[in-house]
């Protein structure tokens, strides 16, 4: 267990972030490398793949209920000093993390053709994509273990053993991916099949060496059975702070599946950029990400701890690391990005659309790093239905313009990107309102969190 309540901010949310933003650059080139490899199997792959991994924003829907709520829920209890409170939270998250990755498991094999069918009218793309989600659905459905236990050690203050073993295991699937997909040594290719089998075997792996760490050191929270009954208080205040942070994620599934379908006219060329072009998108935002996902433990500590002056402090430096990696990002896309895209396929008219868009949609980086920043604020104060509210406005004023333009007689695909842009602006300044009138309702004035810092002093030194 790592005190976040004491020291610099800045120093701890480099400290977490650091070891966070390795594995994630890691992960960037387990991203380089299934684009690479897929997209040197012809449009229709790059399709399919972007299709079935666009499933992935709906298990991350799922997996941020406990993600976010055992993050908080622990992170609070190692402020106020509570070990068998964070440990009643951290086994519940685990029990219901297994329950439900084997329901995900038996709907994923049911359904994903039917998911498939519905965004896309090109049968090589679903073909494609079916022959990549049956090897890939053991890859999701164990993501429930993993975000279960990394989401509890970064509640304590812990992450790095997460970060080595979520590293080996990507660079696992960096070398098992030109294996299976192009059949490197093997002579045997199993093309964008492959793809998904070596996201799965790398998860596996990483499940193993989670479970190993978790049996042979010594910890602040551990594996319980008898705590896996069913703890009905304990399970509400996990949906109650986990439910609208994985409904946020859930309309981020709907309004891609949204764009797919929108530009489902445009054919598999459109789908296959604008798949190309999310993921690189998605790649370059990590490092910002990881500043946002460390800013939760920090300031949940000390809203645990009462310490209100260092959650305004979290807020503040979060928001200037994350919006100033973004504008860096912004002008990356706006120079580079003809010279990042060409090395994922080699159809002229991919690269041209997934280039427009990266360049009309990188005008958004800013506001979604103060959008990042929002929601990791509200995690940490324990209340995620203004996240929610905040990207339910953003699927809104993006879905309903998008709708009428689709309509017309000479709708464009840029248009989408353009009402993209505003829609993320104006989500940022529904977040940055609601984020103020949590601080005004939850952290009393300067005065206030000094003397509940006296007090709890006091009660450390009585005890």
């Amino acid at each position: 267990m790592k005190d976040l309540t004491q020291g610099s901010i800045p120093k701890h949310l480099i400290a977490m972030a650091l070891p966070m933003m390795i594995g994630m650059l890691i992960q960037t080139l387990y991203f380089i490398v299934d684009l690479y490899f897929v997209g040197k199997l012809g449009p229709a792959a790059l399709a399919g793949l972007s299709l079935a991994g666009n499933a992935m924003f709906l298990i991350f829907a799922l997996t941020q209920i406990l993600n976010v709520s055992t993050a908080a829920l622990i992170s609070h209890a190692v402020g106020a000093k509570n070990k068998i409170d964070a440990n009643i939270t951290f086994n519940q998250s685990m029990m219901v993390s297994t329950v439900v990755g084997v329901i995900v498991c038996i709907v994923g094999y049911f359904g994903a053709e039917i998911y498939l069918n519905l965004i896309s009218q090109d049968v090589e793309t679903v073909k494609m994509g079916l022959a990549y989600l049956h090897w890939f659905i053991p890859c999701m459905a164990l993501q429930f273990i993993m975000v279960s236990i990394s989401s509890a050690l970064r509640g304590t203050g812990v992450v790095k053993p997460t970060m080595v073993i979520q590293t080996l295991s990507i660079l696992l699937n960096i070398i098992l991916s030109p294996i299976l997909i192009a059949g490197w040594g093997s002579n045997y290719a199993m093309g964008i099949a492959g793809a998904g089998l070596a996201s799965s075997i790398s998860v596996i792996f990483a499940v193993v060496l989670l479970c190993y760490y978790f049996t042979t050191t010594d910890k602040y929270i551990s594996v319980d059975f008898s705590l896996w009954h069913l703890n009905v208080p304990r399970i509400k205040k996990l949906l109650a702070i986990g439910l609208p942070a994985g409904g946020e994620f859930f309309l981020m599934f709907v309004y891609m599946g949204a764009i797919y379908w929108l530009i489902k006219p445009f054919g598999a060329d459109a789908q296959a950029a604008f798949g190309l072009g999310s993921r690189v998108m998605q790649a370059l935002f990590l490092p910002a990400m990881a500043i946002a996902f460390a800013a939760p433990a920090i300031a949940g500590q000390n809203f645990g701890a009462q310490n209100y002056q260092r959650v305004r402090d979290s807020f503040k430096w979060t928001a200037i690391m994350t919006c100033s990696l973004m504008a860096i990002i912004l002008l990356i896309c706006l120079t580079q990005a003809e010279y990042m895209l060409t090395h994922f396929s080699t159809d002229q008219e991919v690269i041209l659309i997934s280039v427009a868009f990266l360049q009309l949609i990188c005008w958004n980086f800013v506001p979604a790093g103060l959008v990042f920043t929002c929601s990791g604020m509200f995690q940490a104060l324990g209340n995620t239905m203004p996240a929610l509210l905040s990207t339910a406005t953003r699927l809104i004023t993006f879905i309903l313009p998008a709708l009428w333009l689709s309509k017309q007689g000479n709708f464009q695909i840029e248009q989408l990107w353009y009402i993209s842009v505003a829609t993320v602006c104006i989500q940022a300044l529904v977040s940055c309102y609601f984020l103020k009138q949590e601080f005004r309702k939850r952290l009393p004035a300067d005065n206030s969190s000094i003397e509940n810092s006296d007090k709890l002093t006091k009660n450390k030194l009585i005890s």
